[in-house]
């Protein structure tokens, strides 16, 4: 089984090693089909505290790094 690739935006940095980032997906609503944004926030491992708010990165997941995080950092 692969492991999933998502692209998002970094909205919060408070911990060491630790960002927020932010994954919107488009969906079409079953009954009125209107296309949405729905958004989901991850907790991602950043290894080297490179990213700071506002970053476009790309995320993978990766086996439990602690209690939240379960993906890291590619890109």
């Amino acid at each position: 089984m692969s492991k999933k690739i998502l692209t998002g935006i970094v909205i919060d940095k408070k911990c060491n090693k630790t960002i927020k980032v932010s994954v919107f997906n488009m969906i079409n609503h079953k009954i009125y089909k209107k296309v949405m944004k729905k958004y989901k926030t991850y907790i991602v491992h950043d290894e080297e505290n490179r990213y700071k708010c506002g970053d476009v990165v790309t995320i993978q997941e990766h086996i439990p790094i602690s209690s939240m995080k379960r993906w890291i950092v590619v890109n």
